[in-house]
């Protein structure tokens, strides 16, 4: 792709990542110009929020390159949307997760609403590639915004990064095409090393940050800390699955996941939580470093989001979480975006709002996700 008659924004985080990628558009002889969504919880001070560091570490950056910073304030739309996606979700029993959610409502959204819409690309530091076919993109997708790609482009696929322990397609598999169209990695096809390597010959700000470990624009906020302040807490029983026996008591279910097994506060463990009775407000766990009670095989997704149309075969690799690990599957179709997982193993830890994001065998294309479910589709 030829860079040099487009319109570029770079979405600058603070962070070691996106530093590189304003360093990567600038080598090659352009000047984009930088942005810095600001979004902050609603009381800072009570939330120690890192955002003004961020926003230092992005301004450094900025300045070194003769670039210019814009902050863009989008917290409003982040604690409306990925706050209440959020919290309908875990409220309901399910295991959301927000950093998916924020690239599709916030970093490739509400941004592209606010002032996005003027570039051609939005530049960020994820770690993901893509590539294209000459085939021309006919499938059916949702309205481009404002300012947004129309047709007549090629077929565009999301792919992964050489670094399998920092790929980050699982993060962008509910992002719209309009949006990929529009989404440039600079760093993509990078190892982590790599990339820190460039920020220390650079002498960038960044350069020693450790990568952030939260969700999304949280900062130094605890997640649990983050579910209490929306959804208080509410004591209910701990029962071992097998046995029915009262071993202990919890804060609210919100608080736990299937497949976890550090946090529970029990003696004698290790225990794992397997179920979760929402309405009586039981968490059910299974004791031992490997109880088959925790592993699942077979499991339903629905709504299936396909990024860019194209229908994915029946031998896949997927994740269901941020692992480098792809586990080998096939896909049954039971109708109306909705398919039966079969994979090859049992995988721990399969819990219903989990995204499952669906790759080809050779797990390079992503093909988009769906949302991990019960037998019955769930009412929101």
């Amino acid at each position: 792709m030829n860079l040099n008659d487009k319109r570029i924004a770079v979405l600058l985080s603070g962070g070691v990542d996106s530093s590189v990628v304003l360093y990567e558009l600038v080598r090659q002889g352009l000047q984009p110009d930088c942005f810095y969504i600001k979004i902050g919880p609603e009381e800072e001070e009570e939330w120690d929020c890192s955002s003004e560091e961020d926003l230092e570490m992005a301004t450094a950056v900025s300045n070194k390159y003769h670039c210019k910073l814009e902050v863009v304030d989008c917290h409003k739309e982040y604690w409306n949307q990925v706050t209440s996606y959020t919290m309908e979700k875990v409220r309901a029993g399910y295991t959301p997760n927000p950093d998916v959610m924020c690239n599709r409502l916030i970093k490739f959204g509400a941004f592209h609403e606010k002032r996005g819409h003027d570039y051609d690309l939005i530049a960020t530091g994820h770690y993901a590639t893509t590539e294209e076919e000459n085939t021309p993109l006919t499938s059916h997708q949702p309205p481009f915004p404002l300012g947004g790609v129309g047709g007549g482009l090629p077929l565009k696929w999301l792919c992964t990064s050489p670094d399998p322990v920092k790929d980050q397609t699982d993060f962008l598999a509910q992002i719209y095409n309009w949006q990929l169209q529009k989404a440039l990695f600079p760093i993509g096809h990078m190892m982590k090393d790599e990339v820190r390597q460039i920020a220390e010959k650079e002498h960038l700000a960044p350069a020693h940050r450790h990568d952030s470990q939260g969700i999304c624009f949280l900062g130094k906020i605890n997640y649990n800390d983050y579910l209490r302040r929306y959804l208080g807490e509410q004591q209910g029983d701990v029962v071992e699955l097998e046995t029915g026996k009262l071993i202990g008591k919890h804060k609210g279910h919100w608080f736990h996941t299937i497949g976890q097994r550090k946090g529970m506060g029990l003696g004698g463990g290790p225990w794992f939580v397997v179920k979760k009775d929402v309405a009586q407000n039981i968490i059910y766990v299974s004791h031992g470093y490997d109880p088959s009670t925790a592993y699942q095989q077979d499991f339903p997704i629905h709504d299936f989001h396909s990024i860019n149309g194209q229908l994915p075969p029946l031998s896949v690799t997927l994740k269901i979480r941020h692992t480098p690990e792809f586990l080998p599957a096939t896909l049954e179709a039971t109708g109306d975006g909705s398919y039966l997982v079969h994979a090859q193993q049992p995988i721990h830890g399969v819990a219903p709002g989990q995204f499952c994001v669906i790759y080809d065998e050779q797990h390079h294309r992503c093909y988009g996700s769906g949302e991990i479910t019960t037998k019955q589709t769930p009412n929101y």
